[in-house]
């Protein structure tokens, strides 16, 4: 299943914020969580309806929506020495 099968926005659930699909629980509650440093399996224990693709699915989302975000970066010249 891919990621657009797995997070969805719908106007009706939860104001058409991202949820995992056949759920309520938010993008950003998981992202939440992950970002104070819970694991995978405490996620999962806390929210029994998900299972570990859906977790992964949140982390991808969010990377694909950051890079949407970001600039381009801008390219290195090449005096500079990058370690």
């Amino acid at each position: 299943m891919s990621l657009q099968e797995r997070i969805v926005r719908d106007p009706a659930v939860c104001g058409g914020q991202p949820v995992i699909r056949g759920t309520r629980v938010l993008v950003r509650v998981i992202l939440g969580y992950l970002a104070h440093g819970e694991t995978i399996e405490t996620i999962l224990r806390d929210f029994p309806s998900l299972v570990e693709e859906d977790v992964r699915a949140v982390i991808a989302f969010a990377a694909a929506s950051a890079s949407e975000d970001m600039p381009a970066p801008s390219p290195v010249p090449p005096e500079v020495k990058v370690a």
